[in-house]
């Protein structure tokens, strides 16, 4: 089994004013990655991005184009500086919003479509937020079985597997607390609630389902170059329908990030290098598939640990 790379996008909640900046100010492709932004959206997405205010970053349809545009950015940013000596991917993975900047590293799309596509999709997630008070909360130190059975009868769901031990709950106010307080009796040390607009990869979502399925009708999909690992099965997707339905599933479905790593890591990769802000994914790698090599590239700076 051939030894390979895989090439990681984050999720929203990575997002911070100032990333990207070194990027936009370092590198004429990540910066043109900003340009073709702004004239797609039609909205000054990168002084959002750079200036902020935060507030207003944060907000779904803000926080989504804004992350894959600093991921697309470093991604062309190494294409830029390192050339023939930038690795080369065998896998792709992007936790949840990430996945369409996985689709766009893998050729599956085109970074206009994706920014329209998670423009349109950070819409309708707030729309469902505001109509249903939620939220999410980590589990640490329980395992999915438990927290599947926590969430049982009361509304709440698993929405993220990041780890053998962090799981993602959450639901309609009143069942995530439920829920939580099931999952502190099986055991769990810690519910640590998360600062998101509602509860995202769980029924919450559903609101959104309809407009979200159009939008990814009028889409030509292409079979992604190289595998794309599927968040809702862990598992490679090929065709373009297999794309279309799992960006469509992925809306209300889990997030089985800790199996995702494992698929990638037992079919050889043995380094990960993750493109975007935070460096959240790189942390989850160390933890679920130790023995590989785990990057962060957030800054130009970063790129130097690829050759």
């Amino acid at each position: 089994m051939a030894e390979s790379t895989a090439f990681l996008f984050p999720g929203q909640g990575a997002q911070a004013v100032g990333m990207g900046a070194a990027a936009y100010a370092g590198s004429p492709a990540a910066r043109a990655v900003f340009d073709e932004a702004d004239d797609v959206l039609g909205i000054p997405l990168a002084r959002l991005v750079l200036e902020g205010p935060a507030e207003e970053l944060v907000r779904s349809h803000n926080a989504q184009p804004a992350i894959l545009c600093v991921s697309i950015a470093l991604l062309r940013a190494m294409a830029e500086r390192l050339g023939d000596a930038a690795p080369r991917p065998a896998f792709a993975a992007g936790h949840s919003l990430g996945e369409y900047t996985a689709l766009v590293a893998a050729g599956s799309i085109d970074l206009a479509t994706a920014l329209r596509l998670v423009r349109r999709r950070g819409e309708l997630m707030q729309a469902a937020c505001e109509a249903t008070p939620s939220g999410m909360s980590a589990l640490l130190g329980l395992a999915l079985d438990p927290a599947l059975e926590a969430c049982e009868g009361t509304g709440a769901q698993v929405a993220n597997v990041n780890s053998k031990e962090q799981i993602v709950i959450g639901g309609p106010t009143a069942a995530l607390e439920r829920a939580i307080e099931r999952a502190i009796a099986a055991g769990a040390r810690r519910a640590i609630p998360l600062e998101v607009a509602g509860a995202f990869h769980t029924e919450v979502m559903r609101p959104a389902q309809g407009a979200m399925d159009e939008a990814l009708a009028e889409v030509d999909f292409a079979p992604p170059e190289i595998p794309v690992v599927a968040n809702t099965t862990g598992r490679p997707m090929t065709s373009a329908d297999e794309v279309r339905r799992e960006l469509s599933q992925q809306l209300c479905g889990c997030v089985y990030w800790a199996q995702s790593v494992e698929y990638m890591a037992g079919a050889g990769a043995v380094r990960f290098v993750e493109f975007g802000p935070g460096g959240v994914l790189t942390g989850l790698v160390r933890r679920i598939a130790g023995n590989a090599t785990a990057v962060a590239v957030t800054d130009l700076d970063a790129l130097s640990a690829l050759t």
